[in-house]
């Protein structure tokens, strides 16, 4: 089948949604606080945070699921707030996948569209067409208790393809899958979404799922935004503390420091360093916090060193080596090594980083100031 003729179930039928300061409160209890996004037409939108952050509400909210307390939905430029879930054009795969274990994959795959009276050649076409684009049109007379995991996973998806939806939702859906599983069908999702281009909106924790699938990402907190923008954007400009500890694996180091008045100068675990170029001018002396990845740390001798400790513990995942390096005042400084370095631990290590590859942020309030 031609990417042409794949392309064909749904290229008709993309939409963009519009959240405006969309609200959601439990009596008194509010969870989501006045959250705007819009989302562009063909796609990929990732939202993530910790559990509890109120990103799964937040996508309920979109499919109708949960009603919206405030605010104004908008798909395809019409306002959905009062309309029910299957008058929105809008199809949700979930976590645990919700097939009937009665019906073989066909029947599981066609049942909404028998439901809607669609003609069954047109019901026939759309389930084949799926099932080739999803590589489990030899599982068809299959039963899901029959088929694997990321199988299961791949007949939730074409039962949500087949129906030409306006946009995709996705929560959580590789989280029951183990560890290899889930490579492999972050990248089948990924590879998908580049033939459908069709708007989606995708619910994780993980954020290497988040990195990984993209356009852009929505990082959220408590109910709140915290920085929405490209992977490599929220990777390496931060707008707030959380957003450089979640987005990064290791995460970045975060170490108290006190940034000197005229901002030309930092005061890091009890030492003065210099600042090559001023950070925040025009500032009173301020406690803030400094960030580096751990890619951005180079060995070095003890007089050049900004940091100094004992190596603790040392990471040799194969194409990347690790070390956390013991600093004092309880902190853990993690480095990235050459994959091939000679480490010992008990070793006591020294390391530099340039103004240039450092963050701070106001140690109040969280936000950058870099």
């Amino acid at each position: 089948m031609s990417v042409k003729s794949e392309i064909s179930i749904w290229e008709e039928h993309v939409a963009g949604i519009e959240l405006k300061r969309i609200q959601k409160s439990y009596g008194s209890l509010k969870v989501i606080h006045d959250i705007d996004v819009d989302i562009r037409s063909g796609e990929f939108l990732v939202l993530v945070g910790p559990s509890g952050c109120g990103k799964s509400t937040l996508l309920r909210m979109i499919a109708g699921l949960e009603e919206i307390s405030g605010g104004d939905l908008i798909i395809d430029g019409a306002r959905v707030n009062e309309l029910a879930p299957a008058e929105r054009n809008i199809a949700m795969v979930f976590q645990d996948y919700a097939l009937y274990p009665h019906m073989t994959v066909r029947e599981n795959m066609s049942f909404g569209l028998k439901m809607r009276g669609e003609k069954d050649d047109q019901i026939s076409g759309r389930v084949g067409q799926a099932a080739d684009v999803l590589k489990i049109a030899d599982y068809l007379e299959r039963r899901p208790g029959q088929l694997s995991g990321g199988q299961r996973q791949r007949v939730a998806m074409g039962r949500a393809i087949v129906r030409e939806p306006a946009a995709f939702l996705f929560d959580e859906p590789l989280s029951n899958l183990d560890a290899a599983l889930r490579v492999e069908m972050r990248l089948e999702i990924a590879k998908l979404h580049n033939r459908m281009k069709a708007t989606t909106v995708y619910v994780t924790h993980d954020q290497v799922e988040a990195m990984t699938l993209a356009d852009r990402i929505v990082v959220m907190n408590g109910g709140v935004v915290e920085q929405i923008g490209r992977p490599l954007d929220l990777y390496h400009k931060p707008s707030s503390l959380f957003v450089a500890r979640f987005i990064g694996s290791p995460t970045m180091n975060t170490i108290p420091a006190t940034l000197t008045a005229d901002s030309a100068g930092i005061q890091i675990l009890g030492r003065h360093l210099p600042l090559q170029t001023p950070i925040a001018s025009g500032v009173s002396t301020r406690d803030v916090v400094l960030g580096v990845r751990p890619e951005d740390l180079t060995q070095c001798s003890k007089d050049e060193a900004w940091f100094s400790g004992e190596l603790m513990v040392a990471e040799r995942l194969g194409s990347q080596t690790y070390g956390y390096v013991e600093i004092g005042h309880s902190k853990m400084l993690s480095v990235e090594f050459p994959r091939n370095s000679d480490l010992t631990v008990g070793d006591t290590m020294h390391f530099r980083c340039t103004s240039g590859n450092i963050h701070l942020f106001d140690a109040s309030s969280g936000r950058s100031l870099s």
